[in-house]
């Protein structure tokens, strides 16, 4: 593993009953990089999610983020912040408890001050003794967004989590998570929304089948652009 390297899969597969989600993986992402991970409905792009939040343990190959294996090394897990469709929030406690608990649950110094300034990085301050049951779906996000980078991680994984959002909020999200680029986090992103990761990513990787099918730095482009790239590679 290269030290640029804070996310590396090895030959990695994945198998559910006779059932491959994933097969002969490798990759390696540098510090800092925004990766887009497309594919088709059951290419294998949650399942390498899951694999690099240590939430599940690859039948064969190697999974490593920041030099050690997430399913095994809580360290490794740690450096992992998860923001998906689901926003693993509580409905019935305010943004304030939500964030408290989870403060607890990473063991923070001063959670009071670190739950105090995430809500308002997310512009959530005002609403922070609100029950998350009165948000809309747009601050359910933010603050999920809130939960995820809670304790600081290096590393970001997205899973869809434009789904459910208007034309305002995505547009919100997507600035929250330029930001998040720009402080140098390293991210992965798995969306349908394209018109929103065209002007994030600077890597594309493409999953057909359980197998990655293109792999290049994304330089920017339009829209069109690379929905005939994501054309070319999936078919």
């Amino acid at each position: 593993m290269h030290p640029d390297d804070l996310l590396c899969l090895e030959q990695v597969e994945k198998d559910f009953g006779d059932f491959t989600a994933l097969a002969q993986v490798t990759l390696r992402v540098n510090r800092g990089a925004f990766v887009l991970l497309l594919g088709a409905n059951g290419a294998g792009k949650s399942t390498l999610l899951r694999l690099l939040a240590g939430l599940s343990k690859p039948t064969r190959g190697r999974v490593l983020v920041a030099g050690a294996e997430p399913h095994h090394a809580a360290a490794s897990r740690a450096a992992v912040g998860l923001l998906s469709h689901s926003t693993l929030l509580y409905d019935d406690l305010s943004a304030l408890e939500n964030l408290s608990f989870f403060a607890r649950l990473y063991g923070l110094p001063d959670p009071d001050t670190r739950v105090a300034q995430a809500l308002e990085a997310v512009g959530l301050a005002e609403r922070h003794h609100h029950r998350v049951r009165t948000f809309s779906r747009g601050m359910k996000q933010r603050l999920a967004l809130a939960r995820a980078t809670l304790h600081n991680p290096s590393v970001l994984l997205f899973d869809e989590p434009y789904t459910g959002l208007d034309q305002r909020a995505a547009a919100a999200l997507s600035h929250q998570l330029r930001q998040l680029k720009e402080q140098g986090r390293t991210s992965v992103l798995v969306t349908h929304n394209l018109e929103e990761a065209v002007h994030l990513a600077d890597r594309l990787v493409i999953l057909r089948r359980g197998r990655v099918g293109y792999d290049a730095p994304w330089a920017g482009g339009s829209i069109e652009d690379l929905g005939k790239l994501y054309e070319q590679h999936l078919g």
